[in-house]
Parts: structure tokens; C-alpha cells; sequence
């Protein structure tokens, strides 16, 4: 299992971009890490404050960052799920939280109202979506891939979650993937998915992880969407299972000033091609320098 540590995240820089990595605290009990990428030159494009998604790892996003780095800066967000947050005694899971999280890291990164692009992945567009009617800052424009509208959880699988404890984490994990593997994620390609969210979990503190999971399973985005007036680009994956093609398509019709585009696979929400539509989307609408 491949860790990255601080003197790698190079790896995932555009020739000339450089990058700064720290904790910031969002509550007096927790902070997060934040990764701020840097590109070589002035860029001409908004910066993006980039919400990955549950329990995912940098290393899923080599490919977008370094295209994206090329010429945007980049906040990367690490969530409060991750093994990597500080979280002394008693912490919230929820979306709630994590949307608090984004508002109260954005209230501290070197960006202006309206002058970012609010960008998330699965569990960090949702979070998005539940964090807008709270942004001091509001964004030019969310960029949302495959974000969750419900977080599905067979009920045996809640039985096993609110039963298991945490140091035998290493039991429940096939399981997770077996799961995963068979009902959830599409390997008729390949399996570079399914080897990412088994990364992933492997990855994962299961402390966290119980006490989201538990959290996550209650809530749904519906209400949030249509109070939403910001222009959004949402990507979606057709054969991506795992995000419910037909949920996305639920928020994009509810939403209104929403923009499609399908990237068939979740290889393709991860790639540099997603990317330079991200480009293009926002020439469309003039929003570059």
C-alpha cells in the first residue's frame, strides 16, 4: 500500500507548479489538510477550491491535477473522514459538518467572492451542495462529479456497521469490497475502479469511517437543490453504478442553471479530458481573466 507523504505530492504538479501543504483549523477541535498547488506562471483562470470525495486518496487525482495545475491555482481539501484530519474529543460526521468545514476553509484561503470555482467529487460535491447556503464567498460557478444525492446503504450492511468495532476493521473490509465489487461498481472494463476504492478503504481510519457511514446513511440532497442559483457543470459516468446515473440526472433537472456533459465511466470523471470541458465551460460562460 503506497503512502503519500509530503515529498511526493510533486508527483502530482505540472512542470513548474509548485505546491504548500498544511493543517488549518476550522474548529477549535479540528483541523484539516489543505494542499494549495500553485501553477508556473500568473494564471488567467479562476482559482478552484477542489472537495474530494469519501475516503478518497490523492493519488485518484494525478491525472486531473496534473492538468489542472497547468494553469489554475488549486486548494485541495482533505475532509474530516479522512485519516488525515486532527479531530481532538468529540466530532460531527455529517454533511452538515463537512459543509461548515468548506466555508470555514474558503473564509481562509487567498480567494475573492466570486472570483473561485467551487469544485467536488462524490461525498464533496454533495457537501457543496449542502454548503452553498451558508458561502460568505460565494463561487463563480460549482463544478460537481458524481455527486450523491442519498447515501445508499444495504440494511445488513447497517447491522454490520453499527455493530462492528473499529480495531477489527481489517473483518468487515472484504466485505465492503465483495460488496462493492458485485452490486456497486461497473469491472466490465476493467478493474482500475474497483482498485481505487480498495486503496481507498485500505487507506481509511475506521473509527471515521463507522461514524460517517452511520451519518451519511440518513441523509438525502433533494431539499438544497433548488434554492441553488450558481451556474453548475455537473459531470456524470453512465456505467459508474456506484453514483446512480439516474439520481444525477434527478439533480441536474432540479437545478436551474445546470450544464450535463457524460463522461461514461468514472475513468473519465478522473481524467485530463474532464478537465479541459472544465476550460471550455467556463470560456463559454466568460469566466476566465
Amino acid at each position: 500500500m503506497k503512502n503519500i507523504q509530503k515529498e511526493n505530492i510533486a508527483d502530482y504538479c505540472a512542470p513548474g507548479a509548485t505546491f504548500k501543504s498544511e493543517m488549518i483549523p476550522v474548529k477549535n477541535n479540528v483541523s484539516l489538510k489543505a494542499i494549495t498547488f500553485s501553477p508556473p506562471a500568473p494564471p488567467q483562470n479562476p482559482a478552484v477550491v477542489f472537495v474530494s470525495g469519501w475516503v478518497s486518496l490523492i493519488e485518484g487525482w494525478k491525472q486531473v491535477l496534473l492538468e489542472m495545475t497547468k494553469d489554475f491555482t488549486v486548494y485541495y481539501i482533505e475532509t474530516r473522514e479522512k485519516i488525515s484530519s486532527q479531530i481532538k474529543g468529540k466530532a460531527e460526521y455529517n454533511i452538515e459538518a463537512i459543509a461548515k468545514d468548506i466555508v470555514a476553509l474558503i473564509s481562509q484561503f487567498d480567494v475573492k467572492k466570486n472570483g473561485y470555482i467551487l469544485l467536488g467529487s462524490s461525498l464533496g460535491a454533495t457537501a457543496i451542495l449542502d454548503a452553498c447556503h451558508l458561502l460568505k464567498r460565494n463561487p463563480l460557478c460549482l463544478v460537481l462529479i458524481g455527486p450523491n444525492a442519498v447515501f445508499r446503504v444495504p440494511k445488513f450492511g447497517m447491522v454490520l456497521i453499527r455493530t462492528f468495532y473499529p480495531p477489527f476493521y481489517f473483518i468487515l473490509r472484504p466485505f465492503i469490497l465483495w460488496y462493492l465489487k458485485h452490486f456497486r461498481l461497473d469491472t466490465t472494463g476493467g478493474h482500475a475502479q474497483y482498485e481505487k476504492y480498495r486503496e481507498n478503504l485500505f487507506a481509511a481510519d475506521p473509527w471515521k469511517l463507522k461514524k460517517a457511514a452511520l451519518a451519511f446513511s440518513q441523509y438525502e440532497v433533494w431539499d438544497r437543490l433548488e434554492h441553488i442559483e450558481y451556474p453548475t457543470l455537473i459531470f456524470g459516468a453512465s456505467k459508474d453504478k456506484l453514483h446512480e446515473p439516474e439520481n444525477l440526472e434527478r439533480i441536474f433537472s432540479m437545478m436551474k442553471y445546470a450544464t450535463y456533459i457524460d463522461m461514461e465511466t468514472n475513468e473519465g470523471t478522473h481524467s485530463r479530458n474532464m478537465v479541459e470541458k472544465i476550460r471550455k465551460y467556463i470560456a463559454k460562460l466568460g469566466l476566465s481573466k
